[in-house]
């Protein structure tokens, strides 16, 4: 199922209760509020569709995303900057407390924002020699200013997260798989990549996966590890019950008991 509307700056598809958030404003890929608020609109319509699984991923083969258009922050006044960043750190919060889970499609340069997106990712997986990544803001005057502080701190602890944006500096992918910046590295062509992250998100929907149970995984840990551990566990529990309600854990405790494999459902 794609997306009809001509004037979007994230297409949206679905395919096998995969939705493809492709980021489409050419040649890099740079943001603007209004293609924040697309990105926003198509987080809440996956929320709300069949859909267990969301890939970002960036049009053509250079660029998942450059970050953020120089030009709008150049002639746009701090009021309007302060509240753009507002915006865009709501509609990241909300990718990252959606009950699903989201890999970030790293197919070509991930620079600035374009890596604050995939912050806000849970897996983020990069094409083999595609380009670089890096939060390069220092060397405009300004910090990462839509999560990147925050969430590369909490990746990769403060010391390294400081390092790299102060230094400003931009890498490659292998060194990024080696610092856990990205998940996994698949080569390949664009066209083979793509097939291979489908493949990849597919093993967490039904019937392979409970992805009710992926996503409760996942709102633990997103939730759990920002409050103290008795309130984590507390987080924990209340989701557990909620898994115990359902149909896919009664599911899974029969096929283990009966020794087959799994027919998953999602509920």
């Amino acid at each position: 199922m794609a997306d009809t509307l001509p004037d979007t700056l994230i297409r949206y598809a679905v395919e096998d209760g995969v939705a493809v958030f492709t980021i489409d404003d050419p040649p890099a890929n740079t943001y603007t509020y209004e293609m924040m608020r697309d990105l926003d609109d198509a987080i809440l319509r996956a929320r709300f569709e069949d859909v267990h699984v969301i890939v970002i991923r960036g049009q053509g083969e250079k660029f998942f995303s450059a970050g953020a258009n120089i030009n709008m922050l150049r002639t746009s006044d701090p009021y309007f900057k302060y509240f753009f960043c507002l915006h865009a750190n709501e509609t990241l919060s909300r990718l990252e407390q959606t009950p699903k889970l989201v890999i970030g499609a790293l197919n070509g340069h991930t620079v600035g924002g374009g890596l604050e997106i995939a912050l806000a990712c849970d897996i983020r997986i990069a094409r083999k020699d595609a380009g670089k990544i890096g939060l390069p803001e220092v060397n405009l005057g300004v910090l990462p200013g839509t999560g990147g502080t925050q969430r590369l701190g909490r990746l990769l602890g403060k010391s390294k997260a400081i390092e790299l944006m102060v230094e400003g500096r931009t890498f490659g992918f292998d060194e990024a798989l080696e610092l856990g910046l990205v998940n996994k590295i698949f080569e390949g062509d664009d066209e083979t990549f793509h097939a291979r992250i489908m493949e990849y998100a597919r093993q967490f929907t039904p019937p392979h996966k409970a992805s009710r149970a992926v996503g409760r995984i996942k709102r633990a840990v997103c939730s759990g590890v920002e409050v103290p551990f008795s309130e984590g566990l507390a987080i924990e529990r209340e989701l557990q019950q909620l898994l115990f309600q359902g149909d896919d854990a009664r599911e899974g405790l029969a096929a283990y008991v009966e020794r087959r494999a799994p027919e998953f459902s999602g509920r």
